[in-house]
């Protein structure tokens, strides 16, 4: 797929590059000018590694975005992620790959960083395969629950009937395989499962599902949110990151247990400090109570649902793998996959050993390690971490932990309702 010529006539190729936050930015080409990028790149402006999730420029950055000028990356097309948008015929999308004016590599990119934590993953002599879940709360034009919040409904998920048959050819079009649905313990809580596979394009799959998402359910006059926790007291919107690893096309977790310790022993290690891409935003700690199953300490267990890292075994050996459960729908998927590669990496290359496994319920151990509760905890313990931080290229670090407290900063300068409520007639 190297060049616009698909089945039907295409009217423009939306060319995108996942920002800080893993929404995907760029621009709409008419079919010469996108067959021109294929030759020579095209430009987008270099602000756009510097804007928060409202689109206001992060004056903190010196070399980029607002206070340099707002000049220009180059942007050259990726033609393996080269898709239909079916919901919109005669569109495509495709992903591209931004570079310095200098022509040297943008290591403040998202998908680069991801590049990156998986050619640390080979040095360790294993490919990565990778599955985001996502479950994302859908809402019809009333702004009412698609569901009444029964996991596991049989009668509920056929009742998404017109939404799901419409997703799942949406998703073919994008290259991406929708393999289950499934109904959450919250209202209009649907959880959609994405097949395994090499942990860049899995990352890619998830940017596109989300878009997928959006997308058809605006056009479909509904609503579709991944943000982690819409609602106290219910359940949050996860966004696990099932992973493996494999070397000469079989799965390392299936043939050696201590392959899977190592890695799942590393993950444990930088957990605290991976949690700042994990749980990137104010409204991500929210989702992270005890009883939701959203995992609030250190721990992994076998089939364990209750810890941050859940082993799975199968007698089929492909199916091997362990869940990272800490992150939620609201993570750059580039970025979860990048913390949890160069984490596991590490574990690899050290031979680490976990703890013992968790058995019953982790949430009641309080000999546990707790993780971070907030985003300011977040990044104090990501600041703390250099394996991290070296291991995600530590000019990226920088201006990532930038990113989140400018996050952080806006909420400090914020009086809520519930603050007035609260506390002005008691003080």
């Amino acid at each position: 797929m190297s060049s616009v010529t698909p089945s039907e006539h295409v009217e423009f190729v939306l060319l995108v590059i996942p920002d800080v936050n893993g929404s995907l930015r760029g621009k709409a080409l008419r079919p010469d000018a996108f067959e021109a990028a294929l030759r020579h790149g095209t430009v987008m402006t270099d602000l756009l590694l510097a804007l928060d999730p409202l689109d206001t420029p992060i004056p903190d950055y010196e070399k980029f975005g607002i206070r340099s000028g707002a000049a220009d990356l180059v942007v050259q097309p990726e033609p393996s992620t080269l898709h239909d948008m079916r919901w919109r015929p005669g569109w495509r999308v495709c992903l591209g790959t931004p570079s310095w004016p200098d022509g040297s590599r943008c290591d403040l990119a998202s998908r680069e960083v991801l590049r990156g934590a998986l050619a640390q993953m080979l040095e360790t002599g294993y490919d990565a395969m990778a599955a985001i879940e996502y479950e994302v709360r859908l809402k019809d034009a009333a702004n009412v629950p698609m569901t009444t919040g029964i996991s596991y409904s049989a009668g509920e998920v056929v009742a998404l009937d017109s939404f799901v048959s419409a997703l799942r050819p949406a998703l073919e079009g994008l290259g991406v395989e929708l393999t289950a649905v499934h109904t959450e313990a919250a209202p209009g809580l649907v959880e959609l499962n994405l097949a395994a596979r090499p942990a860049l394009q899995a990352a890619d799959d998830a940017a596109y599902t989300k878009l997928a998402v959006k997308e058809l359910a605006r056009s479909m006059d509904l609503q579709a949110s991944f943000l982690a926790k819409t609602a106290a007291g219910e359940e949050g919107s996860s966004g696990h990151v099932h992973f493996s690893c494999w070397r000469d096309g079989s799965n390392a977790f299936a043939t050696g247990a201590d392959v899977m310790r190592s890695a799942i022993a590393g993950v444990l290690e930088h957990l605290p400090a991976a949690s700042l891409l994990l749980n990137p935003t104010i409204n991500s700690y929210k989702r992270l109570v005890p009883g939701w199953f959203a995992p609030t300490n250190v721990s992994w267990g076998v089939e364990n649902r209750s810890c941050a890292v859940r082993a799975i075994t199968s007698a089929r050996p492909e199916l091997c793998r362990f869940e990272c459960r800490r992150p939620g729908a609201d993570a750059n998927p580039y970025l979860a996959l990048a913390a949890i590669a160069v984490a596991a990496a590490d574990g690899l290359r050290r031979g680490a050993r976990p703890p013992e496994p968790v058995v019953g319920d982790a949430y009641s151990r309080a000999d546990l390690t707790m993780l971070p509760s907030s985003l300011e905890a977040s990044l104090l313990a990501f600041g703390a971490d250099t394996v991290l931080q070296r291991g995600l290229g530590e000019t990226f670090s920088d201006y990532y932990a930038t990113s989140r407290s400018w996050e952080l900063k806006a909420w400090q300068e914020t009086v809520t309702e519930w603050e007035k409520i609260r506390y002005e007639r008691s003080v």
